[in-house]
């Protein structure tokens, strides 16, 4: 390093800075290419603010729209490629600048965004502003640094005999020569590796300048949603389901519905979903085990925080208890939990030691260990012979819904279980068979207790389901909604818990 000017090391940085923006606009404009169905529509519809009815003209010209999509498109290449060659730079700097800024007040981060703090969207100077900053310092910089543009004009010094000595016979030349050179094999590079995230993810699935999430919901949050901790982790009050990202969908004898939950939820739309939750304040998500490969691509690409719970069952056929543990924890999950169903169904086998050895195991590597139940009878029987796990998610509804059937046909443990033809007995229609046992239970638990299927898969309002749910006792409620349905469940979700009728303390 001693042997480095400043001169060079000034050279260096800016040289730095423009290639990561020049690959983040090249990106940018490349997945929008390659994505056949993208246009800026939904993003200027969407767009809030003063300026929201210039965007809003634009989209509502085809014409306009056309152009727009195509200056995006190959606009942010052009810039990129100057950007990261290092060829007309301040041109490539003074439209990007311009680019940014158009973007920035297409959803400007002020008026009501310094009370929706979210990861990403900071009020006043968020990453377009950041980046937009650079820009601007390798504008003024007027491009010194390493690139095309200054071998070009170094040997323009050299044919127009400007200079003494060859630039490219010295030592010195040769070395500058290659350093203005090396971003063309680090293009070529991280071209293939874009091609292979490509492959990998489908277009653009990491880019949240691509990808639409519904921006123009946010404005309407009521506030930020309360957090509570379940051992070291810090988890919103309300939590995301995964049912209708897997495409369990509990819809009674609607027997096409599992197929349109699945037709709907494309990995791209479970992106967007999840984008959109975690821009809405919820930071953690509970999914069945086949979903982790979805969830673990997710957290990967886009380099979200969103903590993950996991379900697992033991491989009773292997007599293996801790195979689904083990590779939860290799998918990077943070939370590891026994299963609903598997839960109720060891308790109904008389096999409660098996539940007792996978809970052992979870904690024994370090993390925090959960029990679920549809059935409440199986939270009680494991309580009884000593296995209090580090929280409860159980099954938590009223049962004043047209679909429940009668209370005297119900038989513990039914859940998940044949559906009868008799409209009188279970049919996926009822997962919390003994609301008023559940409440006791729960009232008198002393670990967190998150609440599921408050909901009675669809079966009840969300603000009567979630007030039911907290009133009785959940520290936490877990709730699978669609992209459309996320800023209406946290808006009731802050009503309720401003309003409630609780008597059991917080333990979370």
């Amino acid at each position: 390093m001693k042997n480095i000017s400043q001169k060079s090391m000034r050279r260096i940085f800016i040289t730095l800075l423009r290639v990561a923006v020049g690959w983040h606009f090249l990106y940018e404009g490349l997945a929008k290419i390659v994505d056949s169905t993208w246009s800026a529509s939904g993003y200027l519809l969407n767009t809030t603010g003063f300026l929201s009815g210039f965007y809003h003209w634009l989209a509502g010209s085809p014409a306009l729209l056309k152009t727009v999509d195509v200056l995006n498109m190959y606009g942010l290449v052009l810039i990129g490629l100057a950007l990261f060659l290092g060829v007309y730079i301040r041109i490539a700097a003074a439209a990007g600048t311009f680019l940014l800024v158009m973007y920035y007040f297409a959803y400007p981060p002020f008026g009501n965004a310094l009370l929706n703090i979210a990861e990403g969207h900071w009020f006043i100077i968020d990453k377009l502003f950041i980046e937009a900053l650079v820009l601007v310092f390798i504008f003024f910089s007027r491009g010194k640094g390493y690139g095309i543009e200054k071998l070009i004009t170094v040997w323009h010094k050299y044919r127009s005999k400007k200079t003494r000595v060859s630039y490219v016979d010295q030592p010195s030349g040769r070395r500058n020569m290659l350093k203005n050179l090396a971003t063309i094999p680090v293009l070529g590079f991280m071209g293939w590796g874009a091609f292979r995230n490509l492959n990998t993810y489908g277009a653009d699935i990491s880019s949240g300048a691509t990808i639409q999430v519904k921006r123009q919901a946010l404005g309407e949050l009521k506030g930020t949603l309360p957090k509570g901790k379940i051992g070291k982790h810090e988890l919103s009050r309300l939590i995301m389901g995964g049912n209708l990202i897997g495409g369990w969908a509990h819809s009674r004898d609607l027997l096409y519905v599992p197929s349109l939950f699945k037709a709907y939820n494309t990995d791209r739309k479970v992106f967007e979903t999840l984008m959109l939750g975690e821009e809405a304040g919820i930071n953690a998500i509970n999914i069945g085990f086949p979903s982790n490969e979805l969830i673990a691509r997710y957290k990967k690409s886009t380099g979200s925080k969103i903590k993950v719970i996991t379900q697992v069952a033991p491989n009773l056929e292997k007599d293996d208890y801790y195979e689904f543990i083990n590779k939860a924890i290799d998918f990077g999950v943070d939370i590891i939990q026994v299963q609903g169903n598997q839960t109720d169904w060891l308790v109904r086998d008389n096999k409660i030691d098996i539940i007792q050895k996978m809970i052992d195991r979870i904690r024994s590597q370090g993390y925090t260990a959960g029990l679920g139940a549809h059935t409440v009878d199986a939270l009680i029987a494991c309580e009884k012979n000593g296995i209090i796990p580090d929280y409860y998610m159980q099954t938590m509804h009223h049962d004043k819904y047209w679909s429940a059937h009668p209370l005297e046909n119900r038989v513990p443990f039914e859940v998940d279980g044949d559906k009868s033809t008799d409209h009188n007995k279970f049919h996926d229609n009822l997962f919390c068979l003994f609301p008023d046992r559940t409440i006791d239970f729960v009232n008198r638990t002393q670990v967190p207790v998150m609440g599921f299927k408050v909901l009675a898969a669809g079966a009840i309002e969300p603000k009567d389901g979630f007030k039911w749910a907290f009133d009785n006792g959940a520290d936490f409620i877990c709730v699978g909604m669609f992209d459309f349905q996320i800023v209406e469940d946290v808006n009731a979700t802050l009503d309720v818990l401003n309003n409630l009728n609780r008597i059991r303390p917080w333990f979370a």
